[in-house]
């Protein structure tokens, strides 16, 4: 017996209809012999209109009693999922955050995870039933409150149970069939890769790609959790997401992973799920074992980049005419620090030699540019630096793919491609895995598909998306 965690975004709980089919498709997962926990998002956008009341009502709303709200999203879905389910003949049994032992630090909106203790989940499955559990939420010790992990928390909820109770895989149920080599709705013609690296996935969530969350997969990459991104329309094989520690790049060291969600009801076993080499558009492998030979050749094969992602969230602050002298970086990003705000891109320019002024440029979330202009400008005097601009109508597009580490010209090709499309190029950052450049808003979306052409990633075919606003 396989224990099978998975977890349904807004979209695949939309409405009554979609509750439904997602209870069904849970039903078959239990029918096929397995052990099911199942982490559920709040129905469709009732977040966003839960956080439009709130705005109604106040224009800066308390930060506990906003989370008290926003947790009722998922109640409703968790439990008009376990009713569904009920009404299939099967036990399910709904569980709040704070019920199935999601244990977080105090800060509301944004609390981190600090422990995991699913008691009551696993008791409920030891009893035969299926455990939903409410996404997105969970419970300080010290202050008694209710807290939100954040956006993409229920994606995080699901991985966190899956850690705890050593589940074989977490299945991530989206509107989209996998993880694609961009953005479907931006991109058409991208294609689904079959499998990925968790260190591939980090770089493309951290960079815009959205159907995954940078603070999911880091958990699941931290405590080797095995992610399968699949659709919740449709049985079709997604896309793994897996650690390349241990033999077949699992976290738990094993080529295949128990799974079964889209096995027959009449299933006595949970169906062997192997994890496919990772091509574009092709068939996944057929059930049984993968030796390391036949990994070892398949890797030659797997292609230099991963995907394009792209992130219009970003501003990016310019501090005007600093000194160039030792220390001035270091005042000017203590300062920032102490705001909290999370730097991305950072460039220093070349120094004028008639002045001994530069200019130090910065990117980070648009949410937190006005508190770092207001905390800068009071610090201009003790920094001495001559002006502030800020610019919140960029683009940041990131071209990721674990072999850039071997293979030479990505730059050239990354940089020419733009060239040619006429689309200018602000900043420029690299990793080992990843170049990103910062362009116009207004462009970026452009860039994506000038890249993703120029590295022959188009399919011939177009994605097809299922559902959901993108809001």
């Amino acid at each position: 017996m396989a224990l099978i965690v998975q977890k349904f975004g807004g979209s695949s709980v939309a409405d009554a209809e979609s509750i439904k089919r997602v209870a069904k498709r849970i039903v078959e997962t239990r029918k096929a012999g397995n052990e099911v926990v199942v982490a559920v998002s709040a129905m469709g956008d009732s977040t966003d209109e839960l956080l439009d009341l709130a705005h109604q009502v106040t224009p800066i709303p308390a930060p506990r009693e906003l989370d008290m709200l926003l947790t009722a999203g998922e109640r409703i879905s968790m439990a008009l999922l376990a009713m569904s389910i009920k009404s299939m003949g099967h036990d399910a049994r709904s569980f709040t955050g704070s019920q199935a032992g999601m244990i977080t630090d105090a800060r509301h909106g944004q609390a981190r995870i600090v422990d995991v203790t699913p008691t009551r989940v696993r008791a409920a499955l030891d009893e035969g039933a299926i455990a939903i559990v409410a996404g997105f939420q969970g419970f300080n010790r010290g202050t008694g409150d209710i807290t939100t992990l954040g956006r993409g928390g229920s994606d995080t909820t699901a991985v966190a149970l899956a850690a705890a109770l050593s589940a074989d895989v977490c299945e991530i149920y989206t509107d989209v069939d996998g993880i694609f080599t961009a953005d479907p709705r931006v991109v058409p013609r991208a294609h689904k890769i079959d499998r990925i690296t968790s260190e591939e996935m980090l770089e493309l969530a951290a960079n815009g790609a959205k159907v995954l969350y940078i603070r999911a997969v880091e958990y699941a990459r931290r405590h080797g959790v095995t992610l399968h991104v699949r659709s919740s329309f449709n049985n079709n094989d997604g896309t793994i997401v897996y650690n390349e520690a241990g033999a077949g790049g699992l976290g738990g060291g094993a080529d295949a992973v128990g799974a079964g969600s889209g096995a027959p009801a009449s299933s006595n076993t949970a169906a062997l799920l192997v994890i496919p080499n990772r091509g574009v558009g092709g068939a996944s492998q057929a059930s049984g074992q993968i030796t390391s030979e036949e990994n070892s050749e398949k890797s030659v094969e797997e292609p230099l980049i991963a995907g394009v992602a792209a992130d219009l969230s970003e501003a990016k602050i310019t501090v005007v005419g600093v000194p160039d002298i030792p220390g001035k970086a270091a005042q000017i990003f203590n300062i920032v620090a102490k705001t909290g705000a999370n730097i991305d891109m950072i460039v220093q320019n070349v120094s004028a030699a008639a002045t001994g002024l530069t200019d130090i440029s910065f990117t980070l979330p648009k949410s937190e540019g006005q508190q770092v202009l207001t905390t800068l400008t009071s610090s201009q005097p003790e920094v001495g630096f001559a002006s502030l601009q800020y610019d919140d109508q960029i683009g940041k597009l990131a071209l990721v793919g674990a072999g850039m580490r071997t293979n030479a010209g990505v730059s050239a090709k990354l940089f020419t491609a733009l060239y040619e499309a006429g689309i200018n190029i602000e900043m420029i950052s690299t990793s080992e895995i990843r170049i990103s450049v910062v362009t116009r808003a207004d462009t970026v979306n452009d860039a994506v598909r000038v890249v993703h052409t120029a590295f022959g990633l188009d399919s011939d075919t177009e994605a097809v998306v299922h559902g959901g606003t993108g809001r």
